[in-house]
């Protein structure tokens, strides 16, 4: 597997806690990855080591063969890498095409800004004039991916994407990040139903207490679980 995206021997500490224990981990240069584990596990911690918003205590990153360990945030932001965090994912005292006009410098162009989000998520359009913080949080959710989607990275971390969404809008989040032609990486308590159906082509960590206890792809996941 040629990765985009590793973590090595990847350690870090939360004063004197040490939150990952030495993970080693790839994610593919196109496709989607997902980091399973309970609250406390390490999962949201991973995706925070990537996008360089924690620091490491020992160990690399590497993207695309180069270390960028101590590359800042906003410079791994200008090479392509976006974070969707579970929380505080977009600006709420903006209004949704606010905050949709913030990330439409990559744009297609010749085509409306909104054209990308609204037809990924059509429940978005009579919400422009809103607030971003009014809305409900599945809402909040789809305007977060949908600035993710804008755009256009090259790497993009999403903790939870399907929070607070129905079972049909989850469904149609998990289609659309995986159509992405990126590397894609998602944190999880559990395998979302939305990729039962293709387990075989996801690449699945499980973690548990900071390190990983199983990688491998999902269907081999299932099939262990089955046993």
């Amino acid at each position: 597997m040629t990765a985009t995206l590793e973590l090595r021997h990847a350690r870090v500490r939360y004063g004197p806690l040490e939150a990952l224990h030495g993970i080693t981990l790839a994610a593919p240069a196109a496709g989607l990855t997902v980091l399973l584990g309970r609250n406390g596990s390490g999962r949201t911690t991973v995706l925070r080591a990537l996008a360089g918003t924690v620091p490491l205590s020992a160990g690399t990153v590497v993207w695309d063969r180069t270390d960028i360990t101590h590359v800042p945030p906003y410079e791994r932001a200008r090479l392509g890498l976006c974070l969707v965090p579970e929380r505080q994912a977009v600006f709420g005292s903006l209004t949704v095409r606010e905050n949709l006009e913030l990330a439409t410098a990559r744009a297609r162009a010749g085509s409306s800004p909104y054209d990308l989000a609204l037809d990924a998520y059509p429940q978005l359009a009579p919400l422009l004039p809103r607030r971003a913080g009014t809305l409900s949080g599945g809402e909040q959710r789809m305007l977060a991916l949908s600035r993710a989607l804008l755009a256009r990275a090259r790497v993009v971390l999403v903790d939870e994407p399907a929070q607070g969404m129905s079972p049909t809008v989850a469904a149609r989040t998990y289609d659309l990040l995986s159509s992405l032609d990126a590397c894609v990486v998602v944190a999880e308590q559990r395998l979302p139903p939305a990729l039962h159906g293709r387990a075989a082509t996801v690449v699945v960590y499980r973690l548990r207490r900071g390190a990983v206890e199983f990688g491998g792809e999902a269907g081999e996941l299932r099939r262990r679980e089955a046993e």
